[in-house]
C-alpha cells in the first residue's frame, strides 16, 4: 500500500496559549510562547502505522511537512517535493496533496485541524480525485468527522482498512470563535476509511442544565482555585456563580473573583493554589473531555488538578463514552477508566473514559 503523508507543522500552536486556533496568528502564538505539537503527533501516528504495516510505502513532502516525522518514526520515505519557505502555508499543503495524487497513493494521511482538512479535501475535489483521506488530530478546533480519535488510532486505521464511507469536512470562522461564537460550515465531503476510532462531527445543540449548574455552585469551596472550561454547560455554572465567562475560552476563578478570563496555559498555572479543580463538559457528538478546543488545560495543568466532568443526560446519551487526547500518554492513562459525571443538582452518572 502506498500512503501519502502531509503534515501542517504549525497546526494547534495557538491552543495552549489561548488563541483558539492558529489561522493567520502564528507570530502571535510564538510571542506567547507556543510550541509546535503537530510534528510529535505525526510521529506517534507513523510509529503506530509502522508497527502494523512494515511493508507500506510512504510518500511525503519535505522537511516538517512529513519527511522529518517519517524518518523519526523509522521510515525511509519518498519525498515528492519541498515547501517554498521555512514557514509553511495552506498553499504548501495543497501543493503537497497535488504532488502525492500524481504518485497514485492509496490513502492520504494528513496531520492538522479542520483548516488542514479543508485544504486537503478541496484539493481532491479540484482534481476530481477519489483517494480516501484520514486526519491525525493536531488542531485546536476539530469539527470534522474525517479524523481518528488519537494519533495512534490513525496509524492503526491507516495500516489496514477494507472499505470507505463519505464523511463531512467542516470548518469554523476563527475570528468569530475567539469572540465566543461558533459558525460551522460544511466545506466538503471526503471518503474516509471505515473503522472503530473515527470521531463524529461535533454537535452544537444543548439542553436545560440549570439544576446541574446550581448543584456545582452549591459545592464550591473557599480557597479552591477553579478552572472552568469552554462551552454552554460550564457557562451556565459560571452564570450561577455570578459572572460571565468566556464562552469558548478557559476562565480561572477563586473565592468569588475571576482571576483570569480566557486564560492561557501559563496564566492558569500562574494562578494555581494549594488545591485546584478543573470543571469541563464533553463535546457533544464526540465525547472529548480534553484535547479538543481546550488545549489550555494542558497536561501540566491536569497534573496539579482534580477534574469535575459535567454534562446533560442528553449529551451523554449521544456520546456513549468519554475520550481524552492531551498528547501526554501518562496523563491520558490517569484520566481513563470509570468516572462520575454530574448530570443534575444531585444526580451523577458513571461514564467510561477511553
Amino acid at each position: 500500500m502506498r500512503i501519502g503523508v502531509v503534515v501542517n507543522p504549525i497546526a494547534g500552536m495557538g491552543g495552549r496559549v489561548g488563541l483558539k486556533g492558529t489561522d493567520d496568528r502564528v507570530e502571535e502564538a510564538r510571542e506567547r510562547g507556543a510550541e509546535r505539537r503537530a510534528p510529535d503527533r505525526a510521529v506517534a501516528a507513523l510509529e503506530a502505522l509502522r508497527e502494523r504495516a512494515r511493508d507500506v510505502e510512504l510518500l511525503t513532502y519535505g522537511g516538517e511537512m512529513g519527511a522529518a516525522e517519517a524518518r523519526a518514526a523509522g521510515f525511509d520515505p519518498v519525498v515528492v517535493g519541498e515547501p517554498a519557505e521555512d514557514e509553511t502555508t495552506a498553499a504548501d499543503t495543497r501543493e503537497a496533496v497535488r504532488r502525492l495524487l500524481a504518485e497514485d497513493v492509496d490513502l492520504l494521511l494528513f496531520v492538522g485541524g479542520d483548516g488542514t482538512a479543508v485544504d486537503v479535501a478541496e484539493t481532491l475535489e479540484d482534481a476530481d480525485a477519489s483517494v480516501p483521506i484520514l486526519g491525525v488530530p493536531a488542531g485546536v478546533k476539530i469539527y470534522s468527522s474525517v479524523f481518528a480519535v488519537t494519533p495512534e488510532t490513525a496509524g492503526r486505521i491507516a495500516a489496514g482498512f477494507d472499505r470507505v464511507e463519505e464523511r463531512e469536512v467542516n470548518d469554523i470562522d476563527e475570528d468569530a470563535y475567539r469572540e465566543g461564537e461558533v459558525h460551522a460550515e460544511l466545506k466538503a465531503i471526503a471518503r474516509v476509511p471505515v473503522a472503530d476510532g473515527l470521531q463524529s462531527s461535533k454537535q452544537l445543540g444543548g439542553g436545560t442544565i440549570e439544576s446541574l449548574a446550581a448543584g456545582v455552585a452549591d459545592d464550591v469551596e473557599q480557597g479552591v482555585t477553579y478552572v472552568f472550561g469552554p462551552g454552554s454547560t460550564v457557562g451556565a455554572i459560571e452564570s450561577e456563580l455570578g459572572f460571565e465567562g468566556s464562552p469558548l475560552g478557559v476562565d480561572v476563578w477563586r473565592d468569588g473573583e475571576v482571576l483570569v478570563r480566557d486564560a492561557s496555559e501559563a496564566e492558569i498555572l500562574e494562578h494555581f493554589g494549594d488545591r485546584n479543580v478543573v470543571v469541563v463538559s464533553p463535546i457533544g457528538g464526540q465525547g472529548f473531555v480534553f484535547g479538543r478546543g481546550n488545549d489550555q488545560v494542558s497536561p501540566a495543568v491536569l497534573r496539579q488538578s482534580e477534574v469535575t466532568v459535567v454534562a446533560s443526560k442528553v449529551k451523554l446519551d449521544g456520546v456513549g463514552v468519554l475520550r481524552v487526547d492531551t498528547g501526554d500518554e501518562a496523563v491520558d492513562e490517569s484520566l481513563r477508566g470509570w468516572r462520575k459525571v454530574r448530570v443534575g443538582r444531585f444526580e451523577r452518572r458513571m461514564m467510561k473514559v477511553v
